[in-house]
């Protein structure tokens, strides 16, 4: 797996890649996980929020739902038009989407409430300017909230995929461990902590939740998976056709024994929260 930082066109062409099917498969995944961490920041009507790395709307739309004015950002133009998509068929108007760089934001000093992160700045190769800027464009007395995804051996979506690669693509290596692919680059909670009080947040606090990822069956999985990164559609985009049909029928199997013979399976991950105040 490539562990090298990658340039801002790079990252845009990657998300570009995915955005569709990230849209259908992931987004919907994940509002479950946003409106978990959304309860822990007293979101109110009327407070303006920014989300960085919006993808598709996932922590967006369930922030407008609760009356917030929210801004979404997100590198990937894909992304924004099917995050607008969402919002026009929800009649969302107070959801605003911006392809804009969340290294580079196009706002003011203190512009928002909150700054939020769902899986967006920890991915970031230079995660402490994408906090940098969170921070800056948050009103003094505003609130930063950044969730990440938890230790690797704990993404039971990755070690399922893994597993199944293991036994069947002959010579597949799982992805290295130290250091760990970009998604896990806070998957220590000390960590963590250290880039948001490093940021200038005080009343630093973190914590973790238990993403539920519930998949139909093994291709929802596979489709979910590898719409999910381009580093995950990386780590499968070297298969065969023939190989990706013999992992998809040990992951079959697998999900099966999981959830005694029924063909979907929820598979669990640990994620982290952080809050802090500027």
């Amino acid at each position: 797996m490539d562990t090298q930082a990658p340039t801002q066109d790079r990252i845009r062409a990657g998300w570009e890649a995915v955005a569709p099917g990230f849209d259908e498969f992931v987004t919907p995944q994940t509002l479950r996980l946003a409106e978990d961490a959304l309860r822990r920041i007293d979101l109110r009507p009327g407070m303006r929020l920014l989300d960085v790395g919006a993808g598709s709307g996932a922590l967006a739309i369930p922030a407008a739902r609760l009356g917030a004015r929210v801004v979404a950002a997100d590198i990937a133009p894909t992304m924004i038009e099917r995050l607008r998509d969402r919002a026009a068929g929800e009649g969302l108007s107070n959801l605003d989407g911006r392809v804009m760089d969340g290294q580079a934001l196009e706002f003011e000093d203190g512009a928002f409430d909150v700054s939020a992160s769902l899986n967006g700045v920890s991915l970031f190769p230079d995660m402490a300017g994408g906090l940098a800027e969170l921070v800056r464009v948050t009103r003094p007395g505003g609130r930063v909230l950044v969730v990440a995804f938890g230790p690797l051996q704990k993404a039971e979506f990755l070690g399922f995929l893994v597993k199944a690669m293991q036994a069947t693509v002959a010579g597949f290596a799982p992805p290295p461990v130290d250091p760990p692919p970009l998604p896990f680059q806070v998957a220590d909670l000390e960590l963590l902590r250290g880039k948001l009080t490093g940021a200038g947040l005080t009343g630093v606090t973190v914590d973790t939740t238990t993403w539920e990822m519930r998949f139909e069956s093994a291709a929802h999985f596979w489709n979910t998976f590898t719409s999910g990164n381009p580093v995950w559609r990386r780590l499968t985009g070297g298969l065969t056709s023939e190989q990706q049909a013999d992992v998809r029928w040990t992951l079959t199997g697998m999900f099966r024994e999981r959830s005694a013979g029924a063909p979907g399976a929820e598979l669990h991950t640990e994620v982290n929260v952080g809050i802090g105040t500027k």
